[in-house]
């Protein structure tokens, strides 16, 4: 039984236990509902770090003079492009007098955080008490962390975001980064959310710019207050940024003749397509784990809120659960490997990405099987065993460090359960 049947025979034992009791029959049949929903992303950080910019360019509404949502509102995002279905959450539009229960409610509502990293939040305490809640007991696995002025970093340049996501690759490397989430991704947010909302109209002044010499058009972006002198450019530059505006007209130059396809490039150049890939990648494409984590933490605070001696039985079974949730070690160790935290020899670290469901949780695509021929049961659990023997030896080989051991103990366990068909 994985961790999302466990969660949904939890869910459904304790809906039992407390028929009695309505508001927390009501929790757990909400929670039961959320399992088959999109998966629940929040997007956080400090104040000014842009957290509307970036879930407009999700929404792909600009909200220019808009009210602000209440709090706790959840927006649909369909899939578009390498953007998966979400539920979104803007945290910036949260009333003040709430701002204190902020990461609790985060913690028992979201299934993940997408937290955005600004150049004088040295610590991410906000990150860390999303952690810490409900429980600081499990690995980071529901957490992103975005450098959503990517632009900045850089300088501004056209080429900026090549420096921003060395910048990101590095940070994702340092030691309380890694403690908090799984990865870090530049993102240019004013950039993408000026793609998602381009009007004709900031097309046709684009392309009217970059028809400018360079020798005219340069001198106006050095600064801001060159560019904005001109009203129509001022709203542009309110749009787009002066990177933005760098931006569009080189790609207009080099021959964008459309606004649909200047939007996919500004996407692409702004960070904001390989973001939806992460998200892809560390959050959707495993969704029943996370959708099952956030499922059995919940239930845990429930249980502690409203004890009763016939739950007893599902308070230890939840603890075991939680405490023997290798698909969460699955998830931290993809990270680990992806980001270079722990270098496996050779050809082992692709080998064991793979084998730990960061390319598809199949067990034949698991083991480099060829999934279209649907190999006999027998089959599969044969190469599990003959795979199992390697990576066994490995984990006694003496040259490796600690968390490379720790890494091929996860591979391990991992290959034991497809080896007996529990994987």
């Amino acid at each position: 039984m994985n961790l999302a049947d466990r969660a949904w025979s939890l869910l459904n034992r304790a809906q039992e236990v407390y028929a009695d009791n309505p508001r927390a029959s009501n929790w757990v049949r909400r929670h039961l509902t959320r399992l088959g929903e999109p998966v629940r992303v929040a997007v956080a950080g400090l104040s000014g770090a842009g957290a509307s910019t970036l879930v407009a360019a999700l929404t792909g509404e600009a909200d220019y003079g808009a009210p602000p949502n209440p709090p706790m509102s959840w927006r649909h995002v369909p899939a578009r492009h390498t953007w998966p279905e979400l539920l979104v959450l803007d945290t910036s539009l949260t009333r003040r007098d709430s701002a204190a229960a902020l990461p609790e409610s985060i913690g028992l509502e979201a299934d993940a955080v997408l937290y955005l990293l600004s150049p004088h939040d040295v610590e991410a305490a906000l990150l860390r008490a999303i952690h810490d809640q409900p429980s600081p007991k499990l690995p980071p696995v529901h957490a992103l962390a975005v450098l959503a002025r990517a632009d900045e970093l850089g300088g501004g340049r056209v080429d900026a975001l090549s420096s921003a996501r060395q910048v990101a690759r590095r940070r994702a490397r340092e030691s309380w980064i890694a403690e908090l989430c799984q990865d870090v991704v530049a993102v240019a947010g004013l950039v993408a959310r000026a793609a998602r909302t381009l009007r004709p109209d900031d097309f046709e002044l684009l392309a009217a710019l970059a028809a400018v010499p360079e020798a005219e058009l340069d001198p106006l972006l050095l600064s801001a207050d060159r560019f904005a002198s001109d009203p129509q450019r001022a709203e542009l530059l309110g749009r787009f940024g002066l990177f933005g505006v760098r931006l569009a007209t080189t790609l207009i130059r080099r021959g964008i003749r459309t606004p649909q396809a200047l939007v996919a490039e500004l996407c692409r150049h702004s960070g904001f397509d390989a973001l939806g890939e992460a998200v892809s990648r560390y959050f959707t494409d495993r969704a029943p784990v996370l959708k099952a984590r956030s499922a059995l933490l919940g239930l845990g605070v429930m249980l502690r809120r409203e004890p009763r001696p016939s739950a007893a039985p599902l308070v230890a079974e939840l603890e075991r659960t939680l405490t023997g949730a290798h698909e969460l070690a699955e998830l931290r160790l993809f990270a680990t490997l992806r980001t270079g935290r722990v270098n496996l020899p050779g050809d082992l670290g692709d080998e064991a990405a793979r084998l730990v469901g960061g390319y598809g949780e199949a067990p034949q695509t698991r083991l480099g099987l060829d999934a279209a021929s649907e190999p006999p049961e027998v089959a599969v659990r044969q190469t599990a065993a003959s795979i199992l023997r390697m990576w066994r030896s490995y984990a006694e080989n003496p040259v490796l460090s600690s968390a490379e051991r720790q890494a091929v103990s996860t591979v391990v366990r991992t290959c034991e359960g497809l080896a007996t068909g529990q994987g």
